[in-house]
């Protein structure tokens, strides 16, 4: 297991996606650092000894490089959920980023609705999120949120329940501030530590549950997902809203 991890991460080394293969080569390296604790055999552990050190040497030539990119701005990882996929559950996607120095979030998503809008939950999936961001380990004081208004009748119950999160969120010391634009497209999430996501469909790319029984309607982790794509870039300065 330790070799074909350790083989990943060399291809995905060559295919310049750095940050997946450090991933690998953290994990191939840990696997191979078993083997020898099990290994008697002095020439063998010798062996897998000096591939370690080979690994080693690379993942922290890798992890400079990454650090250098931050620094640039220039970072960027692309991640494909396909049609139908599971475990893209907030947590999984986002808290690889939420650091403890974290302490406000922005949100742009022109969907941020009414519950009962048909097969959006987009209500649900932001008070989600903010539950993601209340648990920690960040320590977030405010969120700001850029959405539009909901068409018709849904104005109202909109409002309304963004107004509850807004109380409730208050209950954990952290302050919502709303804001309303008729002009926004994009959708994207920043963090004060200069992590910037862009999700194709934004916070909605959760399919509908089957019912309200079925197994993915509480955990995120099990709902099937639409396909989109999630882009994260590292910039120096996040932008204000």
């Amino acid at each position: 297991a330790g070799a074909e991890t350790v083989k990943r991460a060399v291809e995905l080394d060559l295919a310049s996606r750095f940050q997946e293969s450090l991933v690998c080569y953290q994990e191939g390296i840990d696997l191979l650092l078993q083997v020898v604790k099990a290994t008697k055999d002095e020439a063998k552990k010798h062996r897998y000894r000096q591939k370690i050190s080979e690994y080693m040497t690379r993942a922290e030539d890798i992890k400079k490089h990454i650090e250098k990119e931050k620094q640039d701005g220039k970072y960027h990882k692309q991640i494909r959920i396909e049609e139908n996929a599971t475990g893209f559950g907030y947590e999984k996607l986002f808290q690889e980023y939420l650091t403890e120095i974290v302490s406000e979030v922005w949100v742009e998503d022109p969907y941020i609705r009414h519950v009962h809008q048909a097969s959006r939950y987009s209500l649900y999936n932001f008070l989600r999120f903010c539950e993601m961001l209340v648990k920690g380990p960040c320590k977030v004081k405010t969120i700001h949120l850029l959405t539009s208004y909901d068409e018709g009748s849904g104005r109202s119950q909109q409002i309304s329940g963004l107004e509850e999160i807004q109380h409730s969120l208050r209950n954990y010391g952290v302050t919502l501030n709303i804001a309303f634009s008729s002009s926004i497209h994009d959708r994207e999430i920043r963090f004060n530590n200069g992590w910037m996501i862009k999700i194709g469909r934004g916070l909605d790319y959760f399919k509908k549950p089957q019912s309200r029984f079925s197994i993915g309607y509480c955990d995120f982790d099990l709902r099937p997902c639409h396909e989109t794509t999630v882009d994260v870039f590292h910039t120096k300065h996040t932008k204000k809203m």
